[in-house]
């Protein structure tokens, strides 16, 4: 089936579904990043270096993912957040507002929430391909591969 087989109203009804599930990623990506700085702000202990320097590259890879996916949901003709509050309300990614955590925890934690973003970013590319937006589809993997990378690193310290 393509494009021009689907009804308008579903076509419509699809889009709408892929910017929820875009917006929804993008909030979750929002509050990772903060999460994520907080945590290379603060890091003490053991290890120190290499986790504030881990905490550092992975907020940054996780900021620079918030424009691709903003940008996906414009191209779905569909507004994105547009404050911190409408981000906040948002997102799934539970705020971590304290500044002793134990290196552990912060790994841990990052993981935890790492491993939800890769549930976002499948429903995103469960609803890109329902929309018939394979470009979105497409990135949806790369988004993936990288969140599971980051797992990996985050898992793997936690290791040590």
């Amino acid at each position: 089936m393509t494009k021009a087989d689907i009804p308008t109203n579903t076509l419509t009804n699809a889009h709408a579904e892929l910017a929820g599930a875009l917006n929804a990623l993008l909030a979750d990506l929002f509050a990772l990043y903060l999460k994520t700085k907080n945590f290379h702000w603060h890091v003490t202990g053991p290890g120190f270096r290499d986790l504030h320097l881990l905490f550092d590259e992975q907020a940054g890879e996780v900021l620079a993912l918030t424009d691709l996916v903003a940008e996906r949901v414009r191209k779905n003709a569909a507004a994105t957040h547009t404050s911190l509050q409408s981000l906040a309300a948002a997102t799934r990614i539970v705020a971590q507002d304290r500044s002793d955590l134990a290196a552990t925890a912060m790994l841990a934690e990052l993981a935890g929430d790492n491993r939800a973003l890769v549930g976002a970013i499948r429903a995103v590319k469960a609803a890109a391909g329902a929309a018939g937006d394979n470009a979105t589809e497409g990135m949806a993997d790369d988004w993936t591969d990288q969140a599971e990378q980051r797992i990996w690193f985050l898992t793997a310290s936690l290791a040590a």
